[in-house]
């Protein structure tokens, strides 16, 4: 093992001394758990024996480097081997274990299942079982993040409920429209708390009209928060004959005074910039992309909405572009 052991040092010291080539080396490798305690030992004997400084700080360092990553791996291999034993248990053991579903630990299950190169079937079902953690891990964050935010909304709400007037309320919502802390959760919250209101006789009026103002008062924030294509597109989306669409584009693309209201906008953009946010939402539910962009837009990703975006997107190619 000695001649192997001097072998691999050279290959970390000088053909590979990035520890990420470490990373993949070790994973390739079907022999590693068997040279492992004698290029260790290998390491730090040569270090002890050694009289230049310089090579001996270098086989220290890369003898302790080099375990801090086998351990990193040692840890990648357990957690493969456990989802291995139980693929069907995979979101209860992201649920248990979410903090090492890492990047590490993905860039590890890659180099695993490209190791497995003259044996296809080994290599797909890796692949497959790591398309199936990277799944769980995603449906874990967007639950997490989702309690989280009707947590953060709850407290919020609770803090608008207890103001000492309805004014002073409305004033909350602004201010948190204002800091970009108007969230869709929080709004759902009061939509729901005012729904919940009138369709009830238990309830004072009194306290139905503070519900209402709240909910007037959020929705209209909301709206402004909207980047103006998508309110441009909404509102042409509710004109049905072809000729009042093409005069309610023309005025979309004549620049003017902006005015934005609670029941009315007077809003324009240029065709180019609308032309490219349609494509994109179009594009987006396809094609099952999402991004910052088609996030202002989900209620607008049904089959009936987007061929009449399509059928825009066209119009305005043929007219304006």
């Amino acid at each position: 093992m000695v001649r192997i052991s001097d072998k691999l040092i050279e290959v970390f010291m000088v053909d590979k001394p990035n520890p990420i080539d470490w990373r993949r080396l070790l994973a390739f490798s079907k022999e590693w758990n068997t040279i492992r305690p004698h290029f260790f030992e290998r390491c730090q004997e040569r270090a002890d024996k050694e009289d230049d400084p310089g090579m001996k700080h270098k086989l220290l360092r890369l003898g302790r480097k080099l375990k801090e990553v086998d351990e990193d791996v040692q840890r990648h291999n357990e957690l493969l081997q456990v989802v291995k034993n139980a693929p069907s248990k995979i979101g209860d053991i992201v649920a248990r274990r979410r903090k090492d579903f890492t990047k590490e630990f993905f860039m590890h299950l890659h180099a695993v299942a490209e190791s497995y190169h003259d044996n296809e079937v080994e290599q797909n079902a890796i692949a497959k079982l790591g398309n199936t953690c990277l799944a769980a891990v995603q449906a874990y964050d967007t639950a997490t993040e989702s309690i989280e935010a009707i947590n953060a909304a709850e407290l919020k709400f609770q803090d608008i409920i207890n103001s000492p007037s309805v004014d002073a309320a409305c004033r909350k919502i602004d201010n948190l429209a204002e800091k970009n802390q108007l969230d869709s959760a929080l709004v759902l919250m009061i939509t729901k708390a005012w729904s919940a209101a009138k369709e009830t006789n238990m309830m004072k009026d009194e306290v139905k009209d503070i519900l209402y103002h709240l909910y007037m008062t959020a929705r209209g924030n909301l709206q402004r928060l909207m980047p103006k294509e998508v309110r441009i597109v909404k509102y042409l989306l509710t004109i049905e004959d072809p000729e009042r669409l093409l005069c309610a584009l023309k005025d979309a693309f004549t620049p003017g005074d902006e005015l934005e209201g609670k029941d009315f906008d007077n809003l324009y953009t240029t065709p180019e910039k609308l032309h490219t946010w349609i494509k994109a939402v179009v594009n987006a539910y396809h094609f099952s992309r999402e991004g910052t962009l088609i996030k202002e837009a989900r209620d607008l990703m049904n089959p009936k909405i987007i061929q009449q975006m399509e059928q825009m997107e066209k119009l305005i190619r043929d007219n304006f572009m």
